[in-house]
């Protein structure tokens, strides 16, 4: 059955020369039209993710602010409730906040913490959500389970409307708990190679999409028709012709004009992307659309087109 969920654009983004650029990026984002701004978190060359949304928040005034997405092995889910609490009061409750599991091993490293098992860090993403859920809907929490004991914990203050939750994945364990818990789901290509990049091209298909989906129904239940899909797209490009297109696919190792079809692509002109987007509605029901930060103003005609329709 298709979405009948209006599209949203978000923008994805890490780091700007200074902060007082980040700022003029968020006002950017806001004005062309775009509902959220989501900040990535790793331990690389980027901004911490809580500052990064809370500058931006005071930047503007209807713009959204959230994290795609924050790693849960790198925070404890009460502290992190606080801190989201106090940033939904802050942002005047324009806060999408996403969760993973954590997946980058560089980040463990870093941080010098075990990189369990991914069946080890989905089941303590889904305590911790268990746990952070609660607080922000009353205020308190008391839980024991395999990976956290939380005993008379509080969230005060806290907005009057606890944030929107985004869970992303690619597998059938994450997207379950995605959509028992999640408001929003992302569905991603395969993580498990532990590293940035990889061969997307490969991990994409359209089978992938169709499988994740049916593993997002399943979960959800009756709660489906009221999840929101979210897709980030790795490859946007406004281009001139279809020719174009696929030229500017191949270049990015999404070679054959069936991989401008794909979800994560969004390479065409403007009627091609907004027909596509369209389409890709229909068939998976994607509806929150992200890009990354350096394709947001050749993007806007599109979302000026198809935003909240």
């Amino acid at each position: 059955m298709p979405s009948t969920l209006p599209f949203r654009f978000g923008v994805l983004a890490e780091v700007t020369p200074t902060m007082s650029a980040w700022r003029d990026q968020a006002r950017m984002a806001e004005s062309l039209g775009y509902s959220t701004l989501y900040i990535s978190d790793h331990l690389d060359a980027q901004f911490g993710p809580l500052v990064a949304a809370t500058v931006a928040a005071e930047a503007t005034s209807t713009l959204h602010v959230g994290f795609g997405v924050l790693n849960n092995d790198l925070r404890n889910p009460v502290v992190v409730a606080k801190e989201i609490a106090t940033l939904g009061l802050a942002a005047e409750e324009r806060v999408e906040v996403g969760f993973g599991a954590g997946w980058l091993r560089s980040d463990y490293e870093q941080a010098g913490i075990a990189y369990d098992k991914p069946a080890v860090r989905v089941d303590r993403l889904a305590e911790s959500l268990a746990v952070m859920k609660t607080l922000w809907s009353e205020g308190k929490s008391t839980y024991t389970g395999t990976y956290y004991t939380v005993q008379d914990a509080r969230c005060d203050p806290r907005p009057a409307l606890p944030p929107r939750v985004i869970v992303g994945g690619g597998s059938k364990r994450i997207l379950t708990v995605a959509a028992e818990h999640a408001d929003t789901v992302g569905v991603n290509t395969s993580l498990a190679s532990g590293v940035k990049g990889g061969d997307l091209a490969s991990q994409a298909s359209f089978e992938h999409f169709d499988r994740c989906l049916s593993w997002v129904r399943d979960g959800a239940g009756d709660r489906f028709n009221a999840i929101e899909l979210q897709i980030v797209a790795f490859a946007t490009r406004v281009v001139a012709s279809q020719r174009a297109a696929a030229r500017t696919a191949t270049m990015l190792g999404f070679p054959g004009e069936d991989a401008l079809e794909l979800p994560i692509v969004l390479i065409g002109t403007e009627d091609e992307l907004c027909e596509r987007l369209l389409k890709r509605r229909e068939r998976w029901g994607f509806t929150n659309i992200v890009i990354g930060a350096e394709a947001m103003e050749s993007f806007a005609p599109v979302v000026a087109r198809l935003a909240g329709s």
